[in-house]
């Protein structure tokens, strides 16, 4: 004859089992968690970037009228959202000049919430998300920043590669 644990037993096992869980998931390296934002945020920017080169001609459309802004005319806008758009990406792939490119797209996600699309909002405030923890924890050590702060600011002067 077996005896069924008791419903303390498992309620015991199931929050040791959590607790454990949670402990291992708390000592995840910060660098694990930044690459894919990084590479994330990167993409949606980059393939943006895409579209508007595939069809010049339609991107300047859009520019004058879906995009247009009411404090830049609509071709340097499109210029200007295109040069983003190519330059923020391979930095944040790289992990070099992360916080200034975060900063950079995330005032161009406001941009393109608060004139152009205000109601999609749901994607914007992920995109801000990944955005703002790239700008406050920057980009981990998995990154070209992280090697020149490593160089530059070593207490001794040296790059402790030894």
């Amino acid at each position: 004859m077996t005896i069924a644990p008791s419903t303390t037993a498992l309620r015991s096992s199931a929050f040791a089992l959590l607790a454990r869980v949670l402990h291992w998931l708390d000592r995840v390296p910060y660098t694990l968690l930044a690459v894919p934002l990084r590479l994330a945020v990167a993409t949606v920017f980059w393939d943006s970037a895409m579209a508007h080169l595939a069809n010049w001609p339609t991107t300047l459309e859009l520019f004058e009228t879906e995009y247009a802004l009411p404090f830049l005319p609509p071709h340097p806008s499109a210029y200007l959202a295109l040069a983003i758009e190519l330059s923020t990406p391979p930095l944040l792939v790289l992990g070099l000049l992360t916080r200034p490119a975060a900063a950079v797209l995330l005032g161009m996600t406001a941009v393109i919430e608060v004139f152009v699309y205000p109601l999609a909002w749901p994607t914007h405030i992920q995109w801000a998300a990944m955005l703002l923890v790239l700008l406050c924890r920057g980009p981990g050590t998995l990154s070209v920043d992280w090697l020149i702060g490593r160089r530059l600011f070593a207490p001794d002067g040296s790059d402790h590669r030894s």
